[in-house]
């Protein structure tokens, strides 16, 4: 791999340890703005990632670059480019794949615990028992596991928290990019959402000192896996 373009939908939700892996890896690593950039630039890439943002997939009336977005995805799936989709990402994955796409049974805000399944304990989400298996959740939606998928981990919330197509397709519900250093600004946007939600500022950020820097860790460790199996 040589290059990677990411899809970001709002500027606080980048690719985090992600990025920085590619940056070790001397993998240069570009951004295209949903809803500004020319998303048709993504075929390009060596490797494709698809971030996280507050919109559905299936309000594409609203935000007709969705399908522009879709279109990228579906290039990538064609040529077997390695792709990983992050929250909304993991969604328009599941949704190009054909899956439906919907609003869960509830909304999962905050640091919390996901469970693997015997093929995900196998898969490079094996790193996330580093951090005892705590990540942080921020969805209201969620999505079927697409016909030929393998489900790699679940909530009581949400049956299908990630899944793998083949071994260059990885799609997370959850988030393990964050910084926890930067998580101050997801606070600041999602203002709104949080005090509709009923969510406790003060624990959420002590959680994130707690638990922040473990997952730091472990996602590196998760994300250097996944590029040696998807190249």
């Amino acid at each position: 791999m040589k290059n990677a373009i990411a899809i970001r939908h709002v500027a606080y939700e980048d690719a985090g340890t992600l990025g920085d892996i590619l940056a070790e890896r001397e993998i240069a690593l570009r951004y295209l703005e949903a809803g500004v950039d020319d998303l048709s630039e993504a075929k390009d890439a060596d490797l494709l990632i698809v971030l996280g943002g507050p919109i559905g997939v299936y309000e594409v009336a609203r935000y007709p670059f969705l399908k522009d977005e879709f279109a990228a995805i579906e290039v990538a799936l064609k040529r077997h480019t390695p792709l990983i989709g992050i929250c909304l990402g993991a969604q328009a994955i599941a949704a190009s794949l054909g899956s439906r796409v919907y609003p869960g049974r509830a909304k999962e805000i905050g640091w919390g615990l996901i469970s693997l399944s015997v093929a995900g304990r196998a898969s490079p989400l094996g790193a996330l028992g580093d951090c005892a298996f705590r990540v942080l959740h921020w969805h209201g939606d969620t999505f079927d596991l697409p016909n030929g998928a393998t489900r790699l981990a679940e909530t009581a919330i949400t049956p299908n928290q990630a899944f793998a197509y083949g071994p260059k397709v990885l799609a997370l519900q959850f988030h393990v990019e964050p910084r926890a250093r930067q998580l101050e600004r997801w606070l600041i946007a999602n203002t709104g959402e949080l005090a509709a939600s009923g969510i406790d500022l003060a624990k959420l950020r002590a959680d994130t000192k707690t638990h922040g820097p473990g997952l730091e860790r472990a996602s590196a460790k998760l994300f250097r896996d996944w590029l040696d199996r998807a190249a």
